[in-house]
């Protein structure tokens, strides 16, 4: 079955798809050569379905493994509006941005929208699994919890476990089948929460906090740093931060400072004239060359 969503003109499927790591974890799949991107989409009670995208000029084309009933189609495609970013309104982005010679080209090639998951709690997850680890650590925590607790697909391609399904796990499964570390106990407590209904991560999307007091309430999970808390911020429309870690601290060295080592206060201060966009500025800088390398 084949849908289609129109895309806004400043829209670069490319530049999105691989805007951050996620396009590597499970239940995403990504296919380089062809541009395609493929994800395991849960549909309430029914079997998840699995979905690929592919883009065209002005439209993301999603083909679905089974056919779908109307109610499932809409399902599919907010979560693909969701995931790509489809309904951001970046142009005051793409305002600041313009004037400056070095950062022109993010308004050009329509970069700035970062891939996300279908729900924040997944999001949560992943970021938790990304701090003070190697990036196949990462890969290999993902992993773990997508193909033991994951719902399969028709085509045997698993979802992203749900908080119920997660919580339901004693703490050894997260240390001996996961391999979380030290983070079994954050995943084990955060699916609890989340599951019980005493923690709803998604109204995180709509909320009116100022992002000071949401910054708070997101590091009041346990295993949620500044690190984790700023990039999902990035993820939920909020750009303030620069989640600074040893990666792109490294990159700015190599991009804008002659590879010398420098102090996190001289990073912030770059940025600074972005105001509340600067963390995606940042992002947008240091990641400039992952489309010109792939």
């Amino acid at each position: 079955m084949d849908l289609n969503i129109p895309t806004p003109p400043t829209f670069n499927f490319q530049r999105t798809v691989i805007s951050h790591g996620w396009y590597g974890l499970l239940p995403f799949e990504f296919h380089r050569d062809k541009w395609k991107l493929i994800r395991v989409l849960e549909r309430g009670s029914k079997t998840p379905v699995t979905v690929t995208l592919t883009a065209t000029r002005r439209s993301v084309k999603i083909n679905t493994d089974a056919a779908l009933t109307k109610k499932d189609s809409e399902k599919v495609v907010t979560d693909v509006r969701h995931m790509l970013r489809l309904d951001d309104n970046l142009e005051q982005f793409y305002s600041t941005t313009k004037s400056d010679s070095d950062f022109g080209w993010i308004a050009a090639q329509g970069a700035g929208r970062l891939l996300r998951s279908p729900t924040v709690f997944e999001d949560l997850v992943k970021m938790i699994c990304t701090t003070n680890c190697s990036w196949a650590l990462t890969e290999k925590m993902v992993t773990g919890m997508v193909e033991k607790l994951g719902r399969p697909a028709n085509d045997g391609r698993k979802s992203f476990p749900s908080a119920e399904a997660m919580a339901e796990m004693p703490l050894s499964f997260f240390v001996d089948e996961v391999r979380a570390g030290y983070r079994a106990e954050y995943l084990k407590e955060l699916s609890t929460r989340v599951a019980s209904g005493e923690l709803n991560v998604e109204s995180w999307l709509k909320s009116d906090l100022p992002t000071a007091e949401l910054t708070k309430e997101i590091r009041g999970v346990k295993g949620a740093g500044p690190y984790a808390a700023e990039n999902l911020l990035k993820l939920l429309g909020r750009y303030d931060g620069l989640a600074l870690d040893s990666w792109t601290r490294a990159k700015f060295f190599q991009v804008r400072n002659k590879g010398k080592k420098t102090t996190d206060k001289r990073i912030a201060r770059y940025y600074s004239r972005f105001n509340e966009w600067r963390g995606l500025a940042l992002w947008c800088d240091v990641t400039r060359d992952w489309l010109e390398e792939a």
